[in-house]
């Protein structure tokens, strides 16, 4: 490496320099005047050595620089974030990976790919250009080129661990535990990281490796693995398998410790309430492992309510018919938990993701659950039959309708998500009373739950899944204005924690969001973040919290697409009088929906958008309905 030659080099230069400083010196001496910046007083010679002293001590500190670069560049090696490889890479090379990871960073994968082959093209053995690509295939669903990106890097260097860790993730969204084993094992043996670790545990667990994933485990643990929290119910699915409930009551106390908002939370308490209970039944009476809250990184950034990347995120949805297939289908979950108690722990990664969704497996459920809210004129119908109502779904009449019931008659799971960023700080003290209100109003006790939390840059649930509607106006209250927004990220992260809530009936499952609409810290996109509210059943409603009239903005736009793709509403009341207008009339729609189960005719499970038109009709009046307007089917399950 040539970083290696730098400190001899170094020194062998400041030693000659050395050398000749001094011979000017003893020249300078006798020969003053023959240099021009030697006074010519009598203590012009110790002037003359208090100058090499002063280049001798600025080349000793260009040493130590050096010393320090390349310490710093070791310390990246042995940790495994940068190949040896790379440190040699041009600055041609190093300035078009630059670009191509914005272009990632702003989620444009295919402009990425441009500028990322230009960096390999530069220089050949930039491995962390060859990830790049990889990554930036996996976005355009080019799983193909994705691995052989990978495994260039892999070959080009095979001491650098990131390279074998991407092909064991990737072997683990598609369910190819052998492989993915394979893979991380030698991304192990190179650098034991927590993320590699926890990657492998989940690896054995799926292949029954049951006493080698909590070994993996407890090795996870004993490093620093904030995010890996997953991990632990992993290990505590693989004890489970092998009855081994001492272990099981740990890793769940350890998960919950780490991240006790967690989705699956709640779950985490049935099964060790169970254990403690009955330890003969303690497997069945708990739940499937939760997914991960995800979070963004911290950082304070301006938007505005019309911006290219708001533009970029609507332009993105295109029209769902026309696509095909899902673009995340390998990567999204079914809503419902697999059944038994940890016995899906397998199917749950430790928080691993590429563009942001996370790796999951999907319950086959060939039926659909279907919300309506019906209005005339403004108001809402509340005394519809089922033959007032005519569903087509890829426009054909359902082969059998399963229930209908108005949804009054079904237990409420409500999100209320509120945006604490900096652009809604000077009505956020309003906007929480409306929201405790709204709160106090919306939920019976008897039969419906809700969660608080906020979003800025980070989403946090300032109060968990509770019936005590004053707990709920609690949480509002302890939440803090300030940071950049994450919207997308945490409508994405509030629908799962809804969905996994481990419920044993129907429920309505709501998403109240209270926000400007703007976005500016998101992982996920928006697209992606509909999607996921598809998958998980999840209605989403939005309130805009901003006051002034004005033509509609693309923030707007977005709150619009959140909530009418998952045949929610928009409301825009444009001063914060109105704002608790709307809260009141959302709890009128909320409650005022009817609920539709069916089983779609000729259903094929190859993952194609499947249509959804719903016509309601009341003494030969047409009446407006608020529908989501289509899904996308299930997948075919891969075996192994």
């Amino acid at each position: 490496m040539q970083s290696a030659s730098r400190p001899q080099s170094s020194k062998r230069r400041i030693s000659s320099l050395a050398w000749v400083m001094a011979a000017c010196i003893s020249a300078s001496i006798s020969s003053r005047a023959q240099v021009p910046y030697i006074n010519t007083g009598p203590d012009s010679a110790f002037a003359q050595i208090d100058f090499a002293q002063l280049y001798l001590d600025q080349q000793n500190r260009h040493l130590k620089k050096v010393e320090q670069q390349e310490a710093q560049d070791k310390e990246l090696i042995d940790s495994g974030a940068v190949s040896v490889l790379d440190l040699n890479a041009p600055n041609n090379a190093i300035e078009e990976y630059n670009r191509g990871t914005s272009f990632m960073r702003a989620q444009n994968s295919k402009e990425a790919i441009k500028h990322l082959q230009k960096a390999v093209a530069d220089y050949p053995n930039f491995v962390a250009a060859y990830i790049g690509l990889g990554l930036a295939y996996l976005d355009q669903d080019d799983a193909v080129k994705a691995k052989s990106e990978f495994e260039t890097a892999a070959r080009i260097d095979q001491k650098f661990p990131g390279s074998f860790l991407n092909l064991g993730l990737l072997a683990l969204s598609t369910k190819d535990f052998a492989t993915a084993e394979a893979e991380l094992e030698k991304a192990v043996a190179i650098h034991a990281g927590a993320r590699s670790l926890s990657a492998l545990a989940y690896a054995q667990n799926g292949a029954h490796e049951y006493p080698q994933t909590l070994e993996t485990a407890r090795r996870v643990h004993a490093l620093e693995h904030k995010g890996m929290a997953n991990v632990h119910y992993v290990a505590a699915s693989a004890a489970m398998s092998i009855n081994d409930f001492e272990s099981m009551e740990h890793e769940l106390r350890f998960f919950l410790d780490e991240d006790p908002t967690n989705a699956y939370a709640p779950v985490a308490r049935q099964n060790l309430a169970a254990l403690t209970h009955n330890k003969e039944v303690r497997a069945e009476a708990a739940k499937a492992p939760p997914q991960g809250t995800t979070v963004s990184t911290p950082q304070k950034l301006q938007t505005f309510p019309n911006n290219d990347r708001l533009k970029a995120e609507l332009s993105a949805l295109g029209d769902e018919s026309e696509t095909g297939s899902c673009e995340d289908c390998n990567k999204l979950a079914e809503a419902e938990p697999a059944e038994g108690a940890l016995g899906g722990a397998a199917s749950v990664a430790p928080n691993f993701s590429y563009g942001g969704s996370a790796w999951t497996i999907r319950k086959s459920v060939d039926e659909v659950a279907l919300f309506l809210a019906v209005s005339s004129h403004g108001h809402m119908v509340n005394d519809l039959e089922l033959s007032d109502i005519k569903i087509r779904d890829d426009d054909k009449p359902p082969a059998g309708v399963l229930q209908f019931t108005p949804q009054s008659k079904l237990p409420l799971r409500l999100a209320l998500l509120v945006d604490t960023s900096g652009s809604v700080q000077d009505r956020f003290s309003f906007e929480k009373r409306a929201a405790s209100q709204f709160v106090d109003k919306v939920l019976k006790p008897s039969s419906d739950l809700g969660f608080i939390a906020g979003f800025a840059t980070e989403t946090t649930v300032t109060q968990d899944f509770t019936a005590v509607t004053t707990d709920l106006g609690k949480g509002i209250e302890k939440l803090s204005n300030g940071g950049g927004t994450a919207l997308f990220d945490a409508v994405s992260s509030a629908c799962w924690k809804l969905a996994k809530y481990p419920d044993h009936e129907r429920v309505a499952r709501v998403l109240v969001i209270l926000s400007d609409g703007e976005d500016n810290s998101s992982h996920s996109s928006l697209k992606q973040t509909i999607q996921v509210a598809e998958r998980t059943g999840v209605t989403i409603y939005a309130i805009s919290t901003r006051e002034e009239i004005r033509d509609k903005t693309d923030a707007d736009k977005v709150l619009e697409a959140l909530a009418e793709q998952s045949g929610g509403e928009a409301m825009f009341p444009g001063d914060l009088l109105t704002l608790g207008k709307s809260f009141d009339k959302l709890r009128e729609v909320i409650r005022s929906r009817y609920f539709i189960a069916y089983t779609p005719a000729d259903f094929q499970p190859n993952g194609s958008y499947r249509t959804i038109k719903v016509v309601a009709e009341k003494n030969g009046k047409r009446l407006q309905i608020r529908s989501r307007k289509g899904y996308h089917a299930r997948l075919e399950a891969v075996h192994n």
